[in-house]
């Protein structure tokens, strides 16, 4: 049976805010949380990717940029790989300094170009550096996806054994709720978004989201998430319940949309 993950990522780990992982495996018609662990800096999280399959993993960090910003930027467009290996090579700096001078030209209101995917989740775009840093954290992870080898459904063909698709919990989030949940300023963390949590909680556990897939956990595992008032954990779970949706879909390309841009990559469960 595989093994499924989902990642909540950041572009810079730290003890402070790692990168959070929920590990868990379908059971019937339900997934079972077993674990939750962190990743506190690069070596942790490469060890994750390079763990044994047969596992499959939803990771939230986009896995491509958009063809219009490739183009703008005349950066290789021919396949993902050959993306991924350029964006590989380039320091930190000049890879920001890249998309911080294609965004300066272009009109405001216009700044950012986005991937079909992010045009029908209503996720950022890749190109953006802020706010969130979803830029950085493609910089961070994509490259890392490919050296360890994974495969990528519609992407890149690697280790048949260890899957990687691109996740976003809030796609999932807003389909149970449109409040916020989450925050990382301490003085936003308020009794609002800790129902709002509560609430997102309580709809995976009795399986009234659109996915339909039920998650099994402890007393205790659920009280973890809703005490986290970051939201890593309940993201890192949401992401889990995206790859057991993929995993159900194993003979359909894991999910993979009909049209979906071989070279800007998809987001899991649209």
């Amino acid at each position: 049976m595989r093994t499924l993950i989902g990642v909540d990522f950041t572009s810079a780990p730290r003890r402070a805010k790692p990168i959070t992982a929920a590990h868990g495996r379908r059971v019937g018609g339900a997934v079972r949380l077993e674990a939750l662990s962190t990743h506190a800096d690069w070596p942790a999280f490469e060890a994750l990717l390079h763990t044994p399959g047969p596992w499959l993993g939803a990771f939230d960090f986009p896995f491509g940029l958009p063809r219009e910003g490739l183009a703008a930027l005349g950066w290789p467009s021919t396949d993902w790989a050959a993306v991924v290996r350029h964006v590989a090579g380039l320091a930190k700096p000049v890879f920001r300094a890249a998309l911080d001078a294609d965004r300066q030209r272009r009109p405001m209101g216009a700044r950012y170009p986005h991937r079909h995917t992010d045009q029908a989740a209503r996720s950022h775009s890749p190109m953006k550096l802020v706010n969130p840093p979803v830029g950085l954290m493609f910089f961070e992870g994509a490259p890392r996806l490919l050296a360890a080898g994974c495969t990528l459904p519609g992407l890149h063909a690697g280790d048949p054994d260890r899957i990687a698709v691109e996740a976003y919990p809030g796609l999932l989030a807003r389909r149970i709720t449109p409040a916020s949940y989450k925050s990382d300023a301490r003085r936003r963390q308020t009794e609002e978004r800790r129902r709002a949590r509560e609430a997102i909680v309580a709809r995976l556990c009795a399986a009234d989201t659109p996915l339909g897939l039920p998650l099994v956990a402890s007393d205790e595992q659920l009280q973890a998430l809703v005490d986290d008032a970051g939201g890593d954990r309940l993201d890192a779970v949401l992401a889990l319940l995206q790859a057991a949706w993929c995993d159900q879909r194993s003979t359909q390309d894991f999910g993979l949309p009909g049209g979906a841009d071989p070279l800007e990559g998809w987001i899991a469960t649209l």
